[in-house]
């Protein structure tokens, strides 16, 4: 099945669809030059720009479009989209996360800064691998690798020699990190939401993980494999969840951002050989930590925190305890920090609702900031205002409102629901929310029960049968806005991606009449066929989040949308991607066929070359275009003059 729709003139493009953006930079370890990844040009690469006093950004009048910086470089790679880089400790390599297709599995590659000895370090056939990080002896990489039926091994894998050593194994196993000694090994087993924390010694051997307990490679309880022999685990027995985890340079101390036993995350420390308390390090009733990034010597880190989806950055001295708090970014989200090696700056990549992702240099003396790659604000775009709502059970809700500017009065709106569902919509650089807002309706994009970032009990509210309240969390945004007076009742639609294309599904089942038109990215549509189809690995660590496929097979028959299809009747416009396999094309044909079978207005957006995301930007463009055309449609709105 595959139909492509056509793109109307209306609404034009605009600068925001076509700015580069800026990622996962890595500072060479000599601090003369940044690494990361940008689109400019086509396809995401590795770009490295050299670091001089006199080096800013944004990029000056008169850069080629098809440049993140005047002096920048792209690093040959070759055709696939690139994800992720790390920068050698040595300086004489660079890690290289490759998207073969544009698909869902990934490999890591190695490449010399001047693009010369490219080469596969792990690319397990039918499986994927991504780079934890160098360990610090040598040009050794600690990578993870899952097997095409859902097993993981933690390798060491020689850049320079591709010599490789598995120092552990199992299902919903991922090594965090790595003492620089290799005696010392941090992984994290389990499901999402419940994962936890283990130290293994490697001078024991490889930790082999025990296979899955059930024959159909799903975990049969809630907190997935049990530790292997010669694990010790980390804050063992408290209810929780540990996501990540780093070890000092001695693997003597762990570092934990950790719910473990408490409502919200904190930082904790504590002894890697499982023994002794935890030290709470950081804690705030008001946010969590995001991110710890340590220096080589382990004497200075960055403490990233996320307060109520805005970023807030402090400089931690883990020996004596300091913190000294940095000024606020430049833009309000910081998604990836890296500390150099010798703890005196930290490069970071940022971005806000008018700021395209970019990279700052930030010195951790003085808590200035230099950007250093990617553009600059775009003049007259749409900011991000702050909601707080209340559900029909009295839980608060938060959400960002993007208004359409000069609006007399209520104007079509969109309710836009982020994937995860453990994720969180945040005030980050959205091309799609600025031009459905410049051509004349406001989004409103909230955080429903079940995302991240605002402690456990509010991420686990959705977990098995509580997810219906999720569902009518949606419909509480709808009733909010035009409490507000911010939406006209007749013209509101619901849209959402992965998780979020699920809960638009199901809020328009639930709730008919609510919202005008629909769109589901990449959702899933039944969780019987989704289990059944997802890569292995996928469906494991979702048992704790949506429930087991047979153990559950009711309560997840009763949440699929696509047995309430009768109650269907807005439009609806699927997005998919032909090489996803997180959630396989199959779910979107299903909704179409559902819909078209009992008369609901139903169109198709297939990309043949992306998965689960769209990573290529012409894609992202015909993506925002078709989905604004489509809606100003649907919803009513006139063309401009």
């Amino acid at each position: 099945m595959t139909e492509i729709l056509g793109v109307r003139a209306r609404p034009p493009a605009d600068t925001s669809l076509t700015v580069p953006h800026c990622r996962t930079p890595a500072l060479a370890p000599d601090g003369s030059a940044v690494a990361f990844v940008g689109d400019a040009g086509g396809s995401p690469r590795v770009w490295i720009r050299p670091l001089r006093p006199e080096t800013a950004s944004p990029s000056p009048p008169g850069t080629p479009a098809d440049r993140p910086g005047p002096d920048a470089r792209p690093v040959d790679t070759g055709p696939e989209p690139v994800a992720d880089v790390s920068w050698s400790p040595t300086g004489g390599r660079l890690a290289v996360l490759v998207v073969p297709g544009g698909g869902e599995h990934t490999q890591v590659w190695t490449v010399r800064p001047d693009g010369g000895d490219l080469r596969p370090l792990a690319a397990p056939e039918g499986g994927s691998a991504s780079f934890v990080r160098w360990t610090g002896r040598g040009e050794i990489l600690l990578v993870t690798e899952i097997s095409a039926t859902g097993r993981a091994d933690a390798v060491l894998v020689d850049a320079a020699t591709g010599e490789r050593e598995v120092v552990a194994s199992g299902p919903l196993t991922h090594p965090a990190a790595i003492s620089r000694d290799h005696a010392r090994l941090l992984l994290r087993r389990g499901p999402r939401s419940v994962r936890r924390m283990h130290v293994v010694d490697l001078s024991a051997g490889p930790a082999a993980g025990p296979p899955p307990s059930s024959g159909s490679g799903l975990p049969s309880g809630p907190a997935g494999p049990r530790p292997a022999a010669g694990e010790r685990p980390l804050l063992a027995g408290l209810p929780g969840s540990t996501d990540h985890g780093v070890l000092s340079p001695d693997g003597r101390t762990a570092y934990l951002i950790t719910d473990a036993g408490r409502d919200r995350a904190a930082l904790v420390a504590m002894p890697a050989t499982g023994e002794g308390r935890p030290v709470v390090l950081a804690e705030r009733p008001d946010a969590e930590p995001d991110r710890f990034a340590l220096s080589a010597d382990g004497r200075r880190a960055v403490l990233l925190w996320n307060a109520g989806g805005r970023s807030e950055l402090e400089v931690v001295e883990p020996d004596t305890g300091a913190v000294l708090p940095l000024p606020p970014p430049p833009a309000e989200v910081v998604t990836s920090i890296r500390v150099s090696l010798d703890g005196g700056s930290a490069v970071l990549a940022a971005e806000g609702p008018g700021h395209p992702s970019h990279v700052l240099l930030c010195d951790l003396a003085t808590g200035a900031y230099r950007q250093v790659a990617g553009s600059g604000p775009l003049a007259g775009a749409a900011g991000a205002e702050p909601v707080r709502l209340t559900a029909r059970d009295g839980l608060e809700l938060t959400g960002w409102l993007y208004r359409v500017p000069g609006a007399a009065g209520p104007s079509p709106f969109v309710v836009y629901l982020h994937g995860g569902p453990e994720s969180q919509e945040r005030p980050t650089f959205k091309p799609l929310f600025q031009n459905l807002v410049a051509a004349g309706i406001g989004v409103f994009a909230p955080n429903v029960r079940g995302s991240a970032g605002f402690g456990r009990a509010f991420r686990d509210a959705d977990n098995h049968a509580l997810r219906f309240r999720a569902i009518d969390d949606v419909a509480d945004c709808a009733a909010e806005l035009v409490r507000l007076g911010a939406a006209e009742p007749s013209r509101i639609a619901c849209m959402g991606r992965s998780y979020g294309g699920y809960l638009t599904l199901a809020a328009l089942v639930t709730h008919p009449g609510v919202f005008r038109a629909g769109v589901d990215v990449c959702g899933m549509a039944d969780f019987a066929t989704f289990y059944a189809r997802t890569e292995p690995w996928i469906a494991a660590a979702a048992v704790s989040e949506y429930g087991h496929p047979v153990a559950d097979r009711d309560l997840l028959r009763a949440l699929s949308p696509l047995h309430s299809f009768d109650r269907l009747t807005a439009p609806l416009l699927v997005v998919h991607g032909t090489r996803d396999t997180n959630v396989p094309l199959q779910e979107a044909e299903q909704v179409v066929e559902a819909a078209r079978a009992r008369r609901v207005p139903c169109d198709l957006l297939l990309f043949e070359d992306e998965g689960h995301e769209i990573r290529r930007p012409a894609n992202r463009v015909a993506f925002v275009r078709t989905v604004v055309d489509w809606l100003t449609r649907r919803l009513g709105v006139p063309a401009p003059a």
